[in-house]
């Protein structure tokens, strides 16, 4: 059995950051997202980016928590997105799939201690990558470290 060129957390990862965009961008509920990714949109998660590839297995629960989670701290996490920023940059600057990114990711680093900050930096600038071809995963990568150092001061550097 051969295993996914994707593991299971970082298929959540990418799944979230696609719903949290659907959300923002459509307005709509997060728990009906979350239900119409289950749904449907998970077993076609790679189509747009690798249709040659079979979609991976998603760690549905850890998707969930991600988008619900990072959709109900919004206020909070868009306060910490909004200090990490450059003075000149606004949050409603980044556009929707960016913040969807950088909101997931300072989700992660907020509310989920066991996972270590250079993963979730790491994991957030590979996502980045796949919807981006500029400097946006530089941008992620120095977003998420400012709030990474902010909000786990005591963890030891990456």
């Amino acid at each position: 059995m051969s295993r996914h060129p994707i593991p299971r957390r970082r298929a959540a990862r990418l799944a979230a950051v696609q719903a949290l965009y659907q959300v923002e961008a459509g307005a709509q509920d997060p728990d009906e997202v979350v239900r119409e990714f289950r749904a449907h949109r998970l077993a076609r998660l790679l189509e747009p980016f690798v249709p040659e590839l079979p979609s991976p297995r998603v760690d549905r629960a850890w998707f969930e928590h991600l988008v619900c989670g990072a959709w109900s701290r919004r206020q909070e996490l868009d306060a910490l997105i909004a200090e990490a920023l450059a003075a000149d940059w606004s949050l409603e600057r980044c556009g929707y799939l960016l913040r969807a990114c950088l909101r997931a990711g300072a989700f992660e680093l907020v509310a989920c201690p066991d996972v270590p900050t250079g993963v979730v930096i790491d994991e957030y600038i590979e996502i980045a990558k796949l919807f981006f071809s500029g400097d946006e995963p530089r941008f992620v990568n120095a977003v998420l470290d400012r709030i990474a150092r902010r909000v786990r001061a005591k963890e030891e550097t990456r």
